[in-house]
């Protein structure tokens, strides 16, 4: 076998005459794929500081990016430049920017679509395997989620909880019982082996199960609606219709109750500090009217008392002189007026401008 230096001295003139040549021009760069782009950019910004959202970005564009990032090595001056300048040139186009994501157009299509429509949306866009459903059920209010907790198996529950930010889930789970927070806190140590792909067909489930539920056409309960038609409604009617609800469904007929807020109910439930804003927007001659039958009536006389004991003296005393003046008051007038007052009582609270005082807090 020939020696090292021999083998050298061999090669040595070809390597001179190699050299002795006029150096080749540079290659041409090879045109970058948008990926490879991307990655530089992010690259650069991270190199200098600066946090990006990434985690914004669907999963699989996240480990896109990665991987592009895992088979990069150098990139040379020229090529950087020439990214950042049509990185840079492509933002100075941008007229108008979307929220990318089913959930950020649903943000702002809120109010201008309806709730069908936007559920449905909701549910093809969970299908897609390009969309995180768990960043849906993350942002939906604690109320939607307890019966998850609640309801769903202990592994379910279990897995739900780890998929929420930690603030969330502990207050999700100080509202369980507490065998049931015990045993799905326990849960939580059993999650460790569990698969993305298991994780994200539980969210897709879970997400569809909640999405499933159809919209609702009041706004208000059964409860809260027959006892706000029974609130204005003759005494009569009333009476029937409370005896006839006592007959089909006892607790319903209960219920309902409670939710009537007429003239006998004043004294207790109308705050004192609230009569003036009630006086203010109702009628003089309507409140009169109200206030003289109310007087006539021994069940009644207390809230007309609690009005005009809550009132300026001046104002009470105008009143009173004018309900002495009105002398008696035809029924259906009478009921009609305390009608009245009993609408604008609800107008009031409906705004939020008063509050009334619940019967289990008395």
């Amino acid at each position: 076998m020939a020696s090292l230096p021999a083998t050298l001295g061999r090669i040595a003139p070809a390597t001179r005459a190699v050299a002795a040549q006029p150096p080749a021009a540079p290659p041409a760069p090879r045109p970058l794929s948008a990926r490879e782009k991307a990655a530089i950019i992010v690259r650069l910004i991270l190199a200098q500081g600066q946090k990006l959202p990434i985690t914004s970005l669907p999963e699989h564009m996240q480990a896109a990016l990665a991987e592009q990032m895992g088979h990069m090595r150098l990139v040379d001056r020229t090529t950087l430049a020439n990214v950042v300048q049509e990185f840079l040139s492509a933002l100075e186009d941008v007229g108008l920017s979307f929220p990318g994501g089913i959930e950020g157009a649903l943000a702002i299509m809120d109010g201008h679509i309806s709730s069908t429509a936007a559920s449905r949306l909701r549910r093809l866009a969970g299908a897609s395997a390009k969309v995180d459903p768990w960043d849906h059920l993350t942002a939906l209010p604690n109320e939607r989620l307890m019966p998850v907790l609640e309801e769903e198996s202990i592994e379910v529950a279990a897995v739900t909880l780890s998929k929420l930010p930690v603030p969330k889930a502990a207050e999700l789970l100080g509202k369980l019982p507490g065998e049931r927070a015990r045993r799905v806190a326990y849960a939580v140590s059993q999650t460790a082996h569990v698969d993305p792909e298991t994780v994200r067909r539980i969210g897709l489930a879970l997400a569809s199960q909640l999405e499933s539920v159809p919209p609702k056409a009041f706004e208000a309960g059964p409860v809260e609606r027959v006892g706000a038609i029974l609130n204005i409604s003759g005494q009569s009617t009333r009476d029937d219709v409370l005896q006839g609800l006592e007959e089909a469904d006892k607790n319903f007929a209960e219920q309902v109750r409670k939710a009537i807020f007429t003239f006998v109910h004043i004294p207790r439930r109308l705050a004192a500090r609230d009569v003036p804003k009630v006086v203010r927007i109702i009628d003089q001659q309507v409140l009169v009217t109200a206030l003289t039958v109310a007087e006539q009536n021994p069940e009644l006389a207390p809230a007309a008392e609690h009005f005009l004991s809550n009132m300026s003296q001046r104002l009470a005393q105008s009143l009173r002189e004018e309900m002495a003046a009105r002398g008696k008051v035809k029924d259906k007038d009478g009921e009609e007026a305390m009608s009245a007052v009993i609408i604008a009582i609800r107008q009031l609270e409906g705004a939020g401008e008063l509050v009334l005082v619940k019967d289990e807090d008395l």
